[in-house]
């Protein structure tokens, strides 16, 4: 246990780091991604025909990729356009800092399954609350907050939760580039002291204590956005 301590020689603290910023990626990343979700959705249901075949392009190459090469070709690829484009309008060079290409990257992939979430789930809704919105003469967004977004919620709760312990674990894969998060940290403590059972026991532990958390708070969510709902139990 001395090297699981959070004052050297132990690298508790650093696994610790590593966790938080891990976190801090993938509650980025989730919130960035499902902004994409929603106006993707949006796009793909009641967007013109340009916007509905670039919208299913970006959701089939993201679908279909690994998700690894993605992150790579973002991060590296992404960064190099940029600074290209920056360049022919006579600026200079920006260094993109981890946190936010991390953010960035794993936001970009998520913002795809979201949409594809996020579509069925408005789908399901019943067509004739939208179309007494529209009846009414309720302006596009006033209806998306107002009937939309709380109507699709119960549908969409599942796929969501889905995707956000899929990004809390996507976010080691962002080792490979380089940046400083858990799976990295448990790496370099697991290679120091060549302790690897201990390490990556305890990063896992830190993963599915995440999970475990994650899940009751998913469970409450649940449980709030269906009161009412016929057929559904309250408390399930």
């Amino acid at each position: 246990m001395e090297l699981l301590a959070f004052h050297p020689p132990g690298w508790g603290g650093v696994l610790l780091a590593g966790f938080v910023s891990s976190l801090q990626i993938a509650i980025g990343a989730y919130l960035l991604g499902l902004t994409i979700g929603i106006a993707g959705a949006y796009g793909k249901l009641y967007g013109g025909p340009v916007t509905r075949d670039l919208l299913g392009i970006y959701t089939t190459v993201v679908r279909a990729v690994p998700e690894l090469v993605l992150i790579l070709l973002i991060y590296y690829a992404g960064t190099d356009l940029l600074n290209r484009a920056l360049a022919l309008g006579g600026i200079d060079p920006v260094d993109i800092g981890g946190l936010t290409a991390g953010i960035v990257t794993l936001g970009f992939v998520q913002g795809a399954y979201s949409t594809e979430v996020l579509r069925g789930a408005i789908l399901a809704v019943p067509q004739g609350q939208i179309e007494a919105a529209r009846a009414y003469g309720m302006a596009p967004w006033l209806m998306m907050r107002r009937i939309t977004l709380p109507a699709m919620l119960p549908f969409a709760i599942p796929g969501l939760a889905n995707l956000w312990l899929i990004c809390t674990k996507d976010t080691a894969l962002l080792a490979v580039v380089g940046f400083s998060e858990l799976t990295l940290m448990t790496r370099q403590a697991a290679g120091a002291t060549k302790a690897y059972f201990t390490f990556y026991m305890a990063a896992g532990a830190l993963y599915l204590a995440l999970t475990l958390f994650s899940n009751q708070i998913i469970g409450w969510v649940e449980r709030r956005s269906r009161r009412g709902m016929p057929g559904v139990a309250e408390g399930s």
